[in-house]
């Protein structure tokens, strides 16, 4: 198994009354509720959580793009990922990703990755959304229509620009370049490890298969419901005839964890309940704009990550989003039962563990992730035995890797550079 410690990074600041004020959390959230001062604050507590999930043995951190939204204050990852990747030791840095059609030219994502690779010591995990339709479609303007082929360009030239090794012309619909020769290049070879964040749309499914690519479904509805759509992809892997190999996939989860069920609820309850009724207040018709999924993708009836049930959140209880498996909270035998049944039931080997959840403040969210570092994790390590040898979707980094702050504190002398450079006459 792999366990990622995601954080969306949520605006914790949004008034009690936000619902009733705006109409969305996402594109045209009012921009006096975001405080530059308490920003200070808010990313530097946010990147010190990230370091610590390090300390404590998740294999990888992970971080993502959205862009006007008080859901995730993170519109470039990659300044995040640049600051993990020097101040983290062992972890990789999973970047879930850049929304490669918004980048012009998207060479600029090849370099940054490369970056990225270079400076972590081959530890970068890559990620390429489509995007949400906030993002792409309302906040980027991006033509839904032609989303995916832009998408699909973009991706061809990153992958080409770090495989090929010599300068090449690149003559698309979208992007027209003469010279493609990017420096740095990724320290991993052929090219990093890619795991693409899905949220429904079928076509995902056969382009992770084409380019053995890491098929990871990013949902707040939890476990159970994202069963079907889950064994739709077990089952196209099985119609192409590839192995099954569960890092094929992952799964992100809200998880909390305490001494007891009880305490679980009085820790987190009104952090789950302003995540779900404040972060996730999105306006319906920002979640799909026109054209933005594609026909076949419509007939199977999957819905946007985004929209909410039937009735909103708001009528969820505690009990209801925990039975349903939106999220799974607990004691740490009550989660590791929980993660278990996902585990299993999905067949998936990474996981996404989102433990700060909505204005979660640090001490609680060191706490639940402290728990679940020393008492789940470790009993859910060898869920998939046969597997163990698979690192066809993971990171492999250099045995040897440089940290931060290795310099002396003090320059040296004059005297100290001529005994060291010294020369024979």
């Amino acid at each position: 198994m792999k366990f990622t410690w995601f954080n969306l990074m949520p605006w914790p600041y949004l008034p009690d009354d936000f619902r009733e004020k705006n109409r969305s959390v996402w594109v045209d959230i009012d921009q006096k509720l975001f405080d530059p001062a308490k920003s200070h604050e808010v990313y530097n507590t946010y990147m010190d959580l990230l370091e610590y999930a390090d300390t404590l043995g998740f294999d990888g951190v992970g971080v993502n793009e959205h862009h006007q939204n008080g859901y995730g204050i993170m519109p470039s990852p990659n300044i995040i990922a640049a600051g993990l990747a020097r101040r983290t030791k062992d972890a990789a840095i999973v970047v879930l990703g850049n929304s490669i059609a918004l980048y012009n030219p998207p060479v600029r994502v090849a370099e940054e990755f490369a970056m990225l690779d270079c400076i972590s010591g081959g530890r970068l995990v890559a990620g390429f959304p489509v995007g949400t339709s906030m993002d792409t479609n309302y906040c980027y303007g991006q033509i839904p229509s032609l989303t995916r082929e832009k998408y699909q360009e973009a991706h061809d030239l990153i992958v080409k620009a770090w495989t090929t090794r010599e300068p090449f012309a690149f003559n698309g619909r979208y992007n027209k370049l003469r010279h493609v020769n990017i420096w740095p290049r990724p320290i991993q070879q052929p090219r990093p490890p890619v795991h693409i964040p899905g949220g429904g749309s079928v076509e995902t499914y056969d382009f992770c298969i084409d380019n053995t690519y890491s098929y990871s479904y990013l949902s707040f509805s939890g476990y159970l419901r994202a069963q079907a759509l889950m064994n739709g992809y077990w089952k196209r892997v099985e119609e192409r005839g590839v192995d099954k190999s569960p890092y094929r996939a992952g799964f992100a989860q809200t998880i909390l964890v305490a001494d007891t069920d009880e305490e679980a609820e009085r820790l987190y309850s009104e952090h789950v309940s302003y995540f779900y009724n404040r972060c996730l207040h999105v306006y319906p018709g920002f979640a799909d704009a026109p054209g933005y999924r594609t026909i076949k993708t419509i007939q199977t009836g999957a819905l946007s990550q985004y929209a909410p049930p039937v009735g909103g959140y708001t009528q969820l209880t505690w009990k209801d989003l925990t039975e349903g498996g939106h999220v799974i909270a607990g004691s740490p035998e009550t989660v590791r039962q929980r993660m278990e049944e996902l585990i299993k039931g999905l067949n998936v080997g990474n996981i996404f563990c989102l433990m700060h959840v909505g204005n979660m403040p640090a001490d609680k969210c060191m706490y639940s992730t402290k728990l679940f570092a020393e008492k789940v994790m470790p009993k859910l390590r060898n869920m998939f035995p046969d597997w163990d040898d698979d690192n066809r979707f993971w990171t492999t980094p250099l045995d040897k890797r440089v940290t931060a702050g290795r310099l002396p504190k003090d320059a040296p002398t004059g005297a100290d550079l001529a005994k060291t450079y010294a020369v024979e006459a």
